[in-house]
């Protein structure tokens, strides 16, 4: 029988959530300091912390679905934002151009978010799986930076060149690119202690501490 797990469904929603309100607030370019990003960033990174902690506590399997989980809910609200966008709007509702710039997604940039989660989540989930098993449960700081990584680069290149290849300039496109990397990379290095405090807490409560060797790394398996 599958084991029970008494915060798994709390950290599958609170990373289900992270996801969309990401995808919302993207819609918006931002400038802080020296930093050029889409809004979404401020938040997003948070979804890599989760994904860390899914897969260091429970294993790769277990985060596998919830990072499905969440590539269904961010695809059910992306339809649903280009349905509502098409459909006809009431003759006293004012408002359709600002739905239309703001929730009003093009079939690109939809494209473009779910394939960059999708590689994304799943790279940062194998790494740190396998990381765990080579160091031995060792050295947490180092696995949870190395895995985002390679998950935040794979996430970020891929995203911005589907969604805004030929729509702004090249020099903002790769402006862009490394903003929203170093960010979010710095994101993860500034949450270190609060991924370990989380991990051991979580481990703690759960009587988990999962080692994938014996896992099947297929992101399609269902198991």
């Amino acid at each position: 029988m599958s084991k029970a797990y008494k915060h798994l469904d709390m950290i599958a929603a609170l990373f289900v959530t992270v996801l969309l309100i990401s995808n919302v607030t993207s819609t918006k370019i931002v400038t802080l300091g020296p930093f050029t990003f889409d809004g979404g960033t401020l938040l997003f990174p948070l979804s890599y912390i989760f994904g860390d902690v899914l897969t260091e506590v429970y294993g790769y399997a277990r985060s596998r679905k919830v990072i499905w989980l969440g590539f269904f809910s961010a695809l059910l609200m992306s339809v649903t934002f280009i349905v509502v966008g098409i459909l006809p709007p009431a003759p006293d509702w004012q408002y359709q151009t600002a739905y239309n710039q703001i929730l009003g997604l093009t079939p690109r940039i939809v494209a473009a978010s779910l394939v960059a989660y999708f590689i994304g989540e799943f790279a940062n989930s194998f790494v740190l799986a396998k990381l765990k098993v080579v160091t031995h449960g060792r050295w947490l700081w180092m696995r949870t930076i190395g895995s985002t990584l390679v998950g935040q680069i794979l996430d970020t290149a891929i995203f911005i060149l589907v969604a805004f290849s030929g729509v702004v300039p090249n020099n903002l496109l790769w402006t862009l690119i490394v903003s929203n990397y170093l960010f979010k990379c710095g994101v993860e290095i500034l949450f270190t202690p609060v991924t370990y405090w989380t991990t051991g807490w979580l481990k703690q409560q759960e009587k988990e501490d999962y080692y994938d060797i014996n896992t099947d790394f297929n992101p399609f398996h269902s198991g």
